[in-house]
C-alpha cells in the first residue's frame, strides 16, 4: 500500500434490481472486489465490504410496466435472486443492502438538503420530451431514437451503447416514446442541477494525484481526462418520475432524486445499516469520515464517470459545508467488459448466461478461477465454454487437485495418514520452501496493485512447481531406499498443500476449505494468516482426514451441449462477398504487420473521423492517424494491443503525420472493430 491506512473500505457497484446477475457483471466488479477483500482479511487488516441493490431509476419502472406489476415487486424479486446468487458464488459482503430502505431514503434526502440549503444546487427551467398520449414527461430511458454521433438507430435517451456517447433525449434524431410509441413533443419543466463544472479544477487535482497515490489504471485516468477536456457540465439532480427518493421540497415534491445522485449514496447508507446490525450506529463514521481509511471502489468501466468524477464532486460539495468530511476513493480499479463467446451479453438476444443458471450445474470455484484468469483488467476479454473446460480440467484438476490428492493419498497409503517427521533438508527442499514464502510476497504485491490475474497465475505456478518437486523426488522409490528422505519429501509436500490453501483462499474459497479439512487443521482457512502461508507449522504425527476429489473434470459432451444451445451468430440473408484480385505470396510478404500497444490517444482537432494514436512497437514509438473516431472514444483504445502496418510510407492527414495504419474490420452495416490479438503478445511481435 502506498500509504499507511488504519482501515480499508471497499465498495462494489450496486447492481440494478431489474434483472439477474450474469458472468459479465461478476468479472467487471464483484469478483475482483471479493478477491481483494479476502486477501486483505488474510493480512488481518480492518476491512469492510459494502454493496447492495440499486432499486430506483427508469430500468426498474420499465421492467415493471413490461411485466404489468409494481416497481416494488420487481426490486423485491431481483434483490433476493441476486443476493442468493452472490452467496452461492462466494461473495463475502459484510452488508448487502437496498436503496429502497427508509434508511437510504433518509440518507439521500439529508445529503440533498445539505447541498440545497447551501445554495449549491441550481434551479433551471428546461425543455424535456413529453408524451401527450401517456400524459407524462419522458425520462431518458423512456425514449429511443437515432444517435446524433454514430447514427445508431437504437440509441437510448441517456446513452448510445454503440459509441458510448452520453446523451440528452432531446439530442436524439427521430425520437419515439417507449410508453406509447408516439413521437413526443417538447415541453418545459423545472429541475435542480448539480454544478459539476464548478468542481472541475478540484477534480483534476484529485485525478492528477491519483496515480501517485495508489497506481490507478491508465484507462481509468484517460477516461477522466477526456471528460475534463470536453469540460464538465451541470447535471440534473431531480427528474419527473414517481419511483425513487422523493425530493424533500414542497414545490418539487412531485419529482424524485435522479438515480445517479442517490445510488452512490447507497454505499453510505449500506454502511450505516451494517453499523446498526453491529449495535454501534456511529461505526460507519470510522470508515467514511476518517482520513486514515483507504476507500477502494470496484466498478465496471461504464461507471467510471460516476465514481471518479460525479461522486467525488458530491463529497467535495458536502465537505465544504461540514467539519466532518467524507474521504474520497483512494482508487477506482475499473475493469473493462467481459464478452460471451465473442459477443456482448444481451438479454434480448438470449446471449449469455446468468450466474444462478451457471451455478446450478457447475461449482462456484470453477467459475471463480476461470473468470479470474481472464479478468478484463486492462482490455475487454471473453468467456468461452471451451476455455472454461480447459481451465477446470488442465489447471484446477490436473495441477492443483492432482497435487493435493496424490500427496494425501500417498500419506494414507504409506504413513498411516499422518504428518510424517521432517528430517534434514536438502537444497531442493529449501528451494520449494523458499518458493512458498516468495509466492506469498509476490502474489500479495500483485493483489495490492489490483493485478489479480497475474497474482493468481503466480499461485498456480507454485502448484506446478509442487508437482515437479513430487515427481523429481520420486517418493515411491525413496519409500523403499530411504524412508526418512521420503518422509521429508512428503512433509514438504503437505506444507505446500497448506500454503496453497491459504494463497488460493481469495480465489477458491470453497475448495480451500475442503483442503483445510483434509489436513484436519483447526478452525477455518478463512481465518488463516497470509504472511504465515510458508511457515512449516504442521504438527508431526497429527492425523489427516481422507482425501476427496476437489475438482471434477468436465466432459466434452457437457460443454458441447451448452455450445449447441447458443443462438446462431450468423444471419440468414448474408450477401455473397466480392473479393479483391488474387496476389502472390511475395506481395503479401512485403507487408510488415506488427503488434503495437496504444499508449496515448486523442481526437484530431476539426475532424469528426480521425483519432491521433501514439503507439509503441518494441522500442519504437510513432504516431498513427486512424479514421475510427466515430466508433471508438480515445480512452477505449489506451492500453490495448492492436495490429499495424509498420512499413507503410508516411502520409499526412489533416496536417498530422501518420507513420503506419491500424487494421480494423467492418461490415455492410457500417460497424467497425479494431483487430486485437486474442492472447497477450508483446508489442513488436510479428503478425504472420
Amino acid at each position: 500500500m502506498s500509504r499507511q491506512f488504519n482501515k480499508i473500505l471497499v465498495t462494489a457497484a450496486l447492481p440494478y434490481a431489474n434483472g439477474k446477475i450474469h458472468l459479465g457483471h461478476l468479472a467487471g466488479a464483484y469478483l475482483p472486489a471479493d478477491i481483494y477483500v479476502r486477501y486483505q482479511r488474510l493480512l488481518k487488516r480492518d476491512v469492510i465490504f459494502i454493496c447492495g441493490s440499486d432499486e430506483h431509476g427508469v430500468p426498474i419502472t420499465i421492467t415493471a410496466e413490461q411485466e404489468k406489476t409494481t416497481p416494488q415487486a420487481i426490486v423485491d424479486r431481483y434483490h433476493e435472486l441476486n443476493k442468493k446468487a452472490f452467496e452461492q458464488f462466494g461473495m463475502s459482503f459484510d452488508n448487502y443492502s437496498r436503496t429502497s430502505l427508509p434508511l437510504h431514503h433518509d440518507t439521500a434526502s439529508e445529503f440533498f438538503l445539505k447541498l440545497y440549503k447551501a445554495g449549491i444546487l441550481k434551479e433551471k427551467k428546461e425543455k424535456q420530451l413529453y408524451d401527450q398520449k401517456a400524459g407524462m414527461f419522458l425520462p431518458d430511458r423512456y425514449v429511443e431514437g437515432t444517435c446524433p454521433v454514430c447514427a445508431n438507430p437504437d440509441a437510448r435517451g441517456d446513452q448510445c451503447e454503440k459509441c458510448g456517447t452520453f446523451l440528452n433525449p432531446i439530442e436524439l434524431k427521430n425520437p419515439k416514446s417507449k410508453i406509447s410509441g408516439e413521437t413526443p413533443t417538447v415541453k418545459e419543466t423545472t429541475h435542480l442541477y448539480f454544478p459539476l463544472g464548478d468542481y472541475q479544477k478540484k477534480l483534476e487535482e484529485y485525478i492528477s494525484g491519483a496515480d501517485k497515490r495508489d497506481g490507478w489504471k491508465e484507462n481509468v485516468l484517460q477516461y477522466c481526462r477526456s471528460w475534463f477536456k470536453d469540460g464538465l457540465q451541470d447535471r440534473a439532480v431531480t427528474r419527473d418520475l414517481q419511483w425513487g427518493v422523493k425530493v424533500p421540497l414542497e414545490n418539487l415534491n412531485d419529482k424524485v432524486l435522479y438515480v445517479w445522485f442517490d445510488a452512490v449514496l447507497g454505499y453510505i447508507s449500506s454502511t450505516k445499516e451494517l453499523s446498526k446490525i453491529k449495535g454501534n450506529p456511529d461505526l460507519w463514521k470510522e470508515y467514511w469520515l476518517d482520513p486514515s481509511t483507504k476507500y477502494v471502489a470496484f466498478i465496471g468501466k461504464d461507471n467510471v464517470v460516476f465514481h471518479c468524477i460525479v461522486f467525488p464532486a458530491m463529497l467535495m460539495a458536502w465537505n465544504e459545508q461540514n467539519d466532518s468530511t467524507y474521504i474520497l476513493p483512494e482508487n477506482v480499479p475499473a475493469n473493462e467488459f467481459l464478452n460471451f463467446e465473442g459477443q456482448k451479453f444481451s438479454k434480448s438476444r438470449g446471449w449469455g448466461i446468468d450466474v444462478d443458471e451457471f451455478l446450478a450445474e457447475f461449482p462456484a470455484d470453477a467459475l471463480r478461477y476461470t473468470l479470474t484468469m481472464n479478468l478484463p483488467e486492462s482490455r475487454d476479454a471473453d468467456f468461452y465454454w471451451k476455455d472454461f473446460q480447459a481451465r477446470v480440467n488442465n489447471e484446477l484438476a490436473d495441477i492443483l487437485g492432482n497435487f493435493v490428492n496424490r500427496t494425501v493419498t500417498f500419506l494414507h497409503k504409506n504413513f498411516e495418514g499422518k504428518v510424517p517427521e521432517r528430517g534434514k533438508l536438502n537444497e531442493v527442499d529449501e528451494q520449494l520452501i523458499s518458493l512458498l514464502n516468495s509466492t506469498a510476497k509476490t502474489a500479495g504485491g500483485l493483489f495490492e496493485k489490483y493485478k489479480l490475474r497475474d497474482a493468481t497465475l503466480e499461485i498456480m505456478n507454485l502448484a506446478r512447481a509442487a508437482n515437479k518437486y513430487f515427481n523429481d523426488n520420486e517418493p515411491w522409490k525413496t519409500l523403499k531406499s530411504d524412508r526418512q528422505r521420503c518422509a521429508t519429501t512428503m512433509n514438504i509436500c503437505l506444507h505446500t498443500v497448506r500454503a496453497l490453501a491459504i494463497l488460493f483462499e481469495p480465489i477458491l474459497p470453497f475448495s480451500v476449505e475442503k483442503m483445510w479439512k483434509i489436513m484436519n487443521l483447526s478452525g477455518s482457512v478463512h481465518d488463516a494468516v497470509w504472511n504465515n502461508a510458508g511457515a512449516l507449522a504442521l504438527q508431526e504425527g497429527s492425523q489427516l482426514n481422507q482425501p476427496e476429489i476437489l475438482f471434477t473434470k468436465i466432459e466434452d459432451e457437457v460443454i458441447n451441449k451448452h455450445i449447441s444451445q447458443l443462438p446462431s451468430k450468423q444471419t440468414s440473408d448474408k450477401k455473397p462477398l466480392i473479393f479483391k484480385p488474387t496476389i502472390a505470396i511475395e506481395d503479401f510478404q512485403k507487408i510488415d504487420l506488427r503488434i503495437a500497444e496504444v499508449i496515448q490517444a486523442e481526437k484530431v482537432q476539426k475532424s469528426d473521423k480521425l483519432l491521433k494514436l501514439i503507439v509503441r512497437i518494441g522500442s519504437d514509438e510513432r504516431q498513427v492517424i486512424a479514421g475510427i473516431a466515430q466508433h471508438y472514444k480515445p480512452e477505449q483504445l489506451v492500453g490495448k494491443r492492436i495490429v499495424v502496418v509498420a512499413n507503410l510510407a508516411p502520409a499526412k492527414l489533416m496536417g498530422q503525420e501518420s507513420r503506419g495504419m491500424l487494421l480494423a474490420a467492418s461490415d455492410d452495416q457500417g460497424q467497425l472493430a479494431v483487430l486485437i490479438p486474442e492472447k497477450t503478445i508483446l508489442d513488436g511481435g510479428i503478425v504472420k
